[in-house]
């Protein structure tokens, strides 16, 4: 009897931290080409930070079966590179003397309905993400930045607690090979 110590990897398009940084992604590309001057620094600076999000959810993913820590460090990063963006786009409003969205705002609570509606995707918030207004676009993508912030940082403590339980690639080695020395 085969033991197999190699866990299951590499679902991160199902994941929703994955699938709204994959639409944060699509919305930085949109909002930079409309609200910045082509050459401003500052748009490869977002769309880096945008993709940089995306794709380490990605390779954490993939990452999982064999190394727990790079995992846990590549989703950090992921995490990291949203709060980047998010100081851009809070920076974009800043400079413009527009207004983040308080918890209070309507739209923000219509923004909460939107994330809870199931398999997101751009089509779900382009509404907002392409409004004309730049407040109202950087507003609906800063939201979807902390929301995907949010979801990270939960994922961080589900790896830790589960690298707790189970361990990482060298137990799950060890028990496998214990396991079958005992099989006759």
């Amino acid at each position: 009897m085969t033991q197999h110590f190699l866990p299951t990897h590499g679902g991160f398009r199902k994941l929703f931290s994955y699938q709204k940084a994959e639409i944060i992604y699509d919305a930085t590309i949109y909002f930079t080409k409309r609200f910045f001057q082509r050459g401003d620094r500052t748009i490869d600076q977002m769309v880096q930070a945008a993709r940089s999000g995306k794709q380490n959810i990605a390779e954490a993913s993939l990452a999982s079966a064999t190394s727990k820590e790079t995992e846990i460090k590549l989703t950090n990063v992921a995490r990291a590179s949203q709060v980047e963006l998010l100081i851009d786009y809070q920076d974009f409003l800043r400079i413009r003397n527009l207004s983040e969205w308080p918890q209070s705002h309507p739209f923000t609570k219509r923004l909460q309905e939107l994330h809870r509606q199931p398999d997101p995707t751009y089509e779900t918030y382009r509404r907002g993400v392409e409004h004309a207004d730049p407040c109202v676009s950087a507003n609906v993508i800063i939201g979807l930045i902390r929301v995907t912030c949010y979801l990270l940082q939960r994922q961080i403590q589900h790896l830790e607690k589960d690298f707790l339980h189970n361990g990482g690639i060298k137990e799950r080695m060890t028990r496998a090979r214990l396991s079958v020395r005992k099989t006759p």
